[in-house]
């Protein structure tokens, strides 16, 4: 296969295990500030609504560079634009961690694609998953991107843990408490450098064959993709008002516990995710795709909502965790789904459309989710989220419940 050139050659198991790998790195990075992004923007001074400013910025950031990836990505090349947008994680860590006022903060938020989700989502992402496919056949495709989201979230249970670098730094080096804060920003760095270095090893190809880039989406599939890029906004919206950044924000706040616990929270949240991945793929082969998609996601609402009510921060996080062990399982089946049911040549425009809506939705939500905890109630973003996450998984059932994958048909 060494022999061929991109428009014959498959991505290679060597390729996929650099995505497994790249995906595992800047989950790290992501997990660790999903969880301290929003404490650090409180001790810099900002109010909850400025911290949902910022939040919302770095998402948007994503977003835009999802566009471009989507629109250009095949054209500038997949390997130099993955390396770009590495180092711009580089760059927008630097600027987060030296600045100090609001819009400064949100301009290193944007550019540096800075991901308050706690989860990673973003352009690299929409490109790594439309590559996965080609690395295997129909039948093991659910199973490949379930790994590749267990891996993620491997990442992102070992950098919540990171968020208790700060105390460490406090208690045994003699850090001040900002500048605790701002030492987990290079270590951010150093991980999307690390990234960089691998996606310039990935082969020739990943690359799309100048043919191919040519080809238009059919009528069927923009359809397609159209109508579930329209649940999928609901649903990010819904999400936006339940990123990590804010959640960590909320018992950080509600129950006055440190970074250090909240970490320790959050790292079991996404070893639960993890799990979650695996059985999502095997109950996928049971009752399907869509069926895991929504018999698992609408049972997470309802747990998460009821987080609100918890008397004390022993049965909120208990609530949480079950609500994680459930939520993620429609991360893979979602994927996989999407990918199966258009073609080959159009799974990087469906997938970056279908980021391009979540990331859109998941910036514009925080700004009002800090809106409502400054104004209303600390919980209210809690109900908000649930609530539109909950109608989401209704009208996707209603909508896709009869169109099958290859596999299922």
């Amino acid at each position: 296969m060494t022999g061929d050139s991109p428009a014959t050659a498959r991505p290679t198991a060597r390729d996929r295990w650099i995505l497994y790998t790249t995906a595992f790195l800047r989950a790290l990075a992501t997990g660790m500030i999903g969880v301290l992004l929003g404490i650090y923007l409180a001790r810099v001074g900002l109010d909850p609504a400025r911290i949902g400013l910022v939040v919302g910025a770095g998402l948007a950031g994503g977003a835009v560079a999802t566009l471009l990836a989507t629109l250009r990505g095949d054209r500038v090349g997949r390997r130099r634009l993955l390396a770009a947008l590495a180092a711009l994680g580089v760059a927008g860590a630097a600027g987060a961690a030296l600045a100090t006022h609001a819009w400064a903060l949100a301009a290193a938020a944007f550019f540096g694609m800075l991901n308050g989700m706690g989860r990673d989502r973003g352009a690299a992402l929409a490109i790594e998953q439309a590559l996965l496919p080609a690395t295997t056949d129909d039948r093991e495709r659910t199973r490949v991107v379930a790994w590749y989201n267990v891996l993620q979230d491997a990442g992102h249970a070992l950098g919540s843990l990171g968020a208790a670098l700060p105390e460490l730094l406090r208690r045994t080096a003699g850090f001040g408490e900002l500048d605790s804060l701002r030492a987990p920003f290079a270590l951010y760095a150093a991980l999307m450098l690390a990234t960089l270095a691998l996606y310039l090893r990935l082969s020739p190809a990943v690359e799309v064959a100048p043919r191919a880039r040519l080809a238009s989406v059919s009528p069927a599939s923009r359809g397609l993709v159209l109508r579930i890029s329209a649940l999928f906004a609901i649903d990010g919206l819904g999400g936006g008002f339940l990123i990590t950044a804010l959640i960590s924000y909320f018992f950080f706040k509600r129950f006055g516990v440190s970074e250090g616990v909240i970490g320790v929270l959050f790292f079991g949240a996404r070893v639960a995710n993890a799990l979650s991945h695996l059985a999502a793929a095997w109950l996928a082969r049971r009752i399907g795709l869509v069926n895991t998609m929504v018999f698992t996601h609408i049972p997470s609402s309802v747990l998460l909502a009821s987080v609100a009510f918890a008397p004390s921060f022993p049965v909120a996080a208990l609530l949480f965790l079950l609500r994680e062990g459930l939520v993620e399982m429609d991360v893979p089946t979602r994927t996989s789904y999407v990918m199966a049911v258009v073609k080959p040549e159009e799974r990087l425009y469906a997938s970056g459309v279908t980021s391009i809506v979540r990331l859109g939705a998941w910036a514009v939500a925080p700004s009002f989710a800090g809106l409502f905890m400054q104004g209303v109630s600390m919980a209210m973003p809690l109900f908000v989220g649930a609530g539109m996450k909950v109608t989401y998984d209704v009208l996707l059932y209603r909508a896709f419940r009869h169109l099958k994958p290859p596999e299922e048909r």
